[in-house]
């Protein structure tokens, strides 16, 4: 299976919250994960946040990181691309949607152009309810 791995998904991974071992055998199991810079940076500030704000020791923050930049360093990564941010301006099946939301499904559709036999990877409740409107596959299987 391929995948677009929404920051949601990857941060459950990441945090270690209940989804986020499902989240890893997607991730470990799929022949290829897209995923967009949005998705780094998005979780690579989460980490900074949980650092300072939770009190997240740094040695973890540091080792979790690192777990993204390793796993990042096989998948293929996405730019924001100008067609994403004019797609994200326009209207999804389930509306409303944050921004980074509708940013993360438009460059998912632009993924699924290349890479026709994509799923979406997101634990968000609005972008699987826009991404199954736009007729992803939804990965984890459920809902």
């Amino acid at each position: 299976m391929n995948l677009y791995a929404e920051s949601s998904a990857v941060l459950a991974w990441l945090l270690g919250e209940p989804a986020g071992e499902e989240v890893s055998r997607a991730l470990a199991g799929a022949e290829r994960v897209v995923a967009s810079d949005l998705t780094l940076v998005e979780c690579d500030r989460a980490l900074l946040r949980a650092q300072v704000v939770e009190r997240v020791p740094e040695a973890r923050a540091a080792d979790r990181r690192a777990a993204l930049a390793a796993a990042a360093a096989h998948w293929d990564v996405l730019r924001l691309e100008p067609e994403a941010v004019e797609r994200a301006r326009r209207p999804f099946p389930a509306e409303p949607l944050r921004t980074l939301d509708a940013l993360h499904l438009a460059s998912a559709l632009l993924a699924r152009a290349a890479v026709p036999e994509i799923a979406l990877l997101s634990l968000d409740r609005r972008v699987r309810e826009a991404g199954r409107g736009l007729g992803f596959e939804l990965a984890p299987a459920g809902e």
